[in-house]
């Protein structure tokens, strides 16, 4: 079964002129958005809120250096299932989604079933961390882990697509 296409917003330019002043600094004040974007304050409001109530503004947070907070390991880790009829995935992706180690965790395609992005302070804690979570989940075949020994880009900042 298909699932159908997630809904697509209509955007005009001031809205995606909001949204990347947002992605740069989410603790920007209504009045410094809308002198930003040369706009009066109620409508800059009004804008914001409906992206917010859309759901194309999802949350706001604060990007964290994980580095200075000792997280110095960086695995992705790619879960195989033995059985795919069985509810052994959905179980862990409900497990998944519960543990702070895990950054991200997405269904993917090829020799693999999920990709995992795991932080942890060091080897023992990540290996720690597949002994004591990964490997304890019912109908896993096989967990294999890469570690990054480097970051080239890392940002959770979305492309804005240009209009037309």
């Amino acid at each position: 079964m298909v699932k159908n296409k997630t809904k697509q917003v209509a955007l005009d330019d001031t809205d995606l002129a909001i949204l990347a002043l947002l992605q740069e600094d989410a603790s920007i004040s209504n009045a410094q958005l809308s002198e930003r974007l040369s706009l009066s304050l109620t409508p800059c409001w009004r804008r914001r809120k409906r992206l917010e109530e859309e759901g194309v503004i999802k949350d706001y947070q604060a990007n964290l250096d994980r580095k200075m907070l000792g997280l110095d390991i960086m695995a992705f880790v790619h879960v195989r299932f033995a059985i795919h009829t069985d509810h052994a995935p959905d179980a862990f992706e409900a497990v998944v989604k519960e543990l702070p180690q895990v950054l991200s965790c997405h269904k993917i395609t090829g020799d693999a079933d999920y990709l995992l992005q795991v932080l942890a302070e060091d080897l023992d804690s990540y290996s720690e961390f597949v002994e004591s979570v990964l490997r304890r989940q019912l109908g896993i075949a096989s967990i294999q882990s890469s570690l990054a020994l480097r970051e080239v880009k890392a940002t959770s900042r979305v492309a804005i697509p240009k209009r037309d």
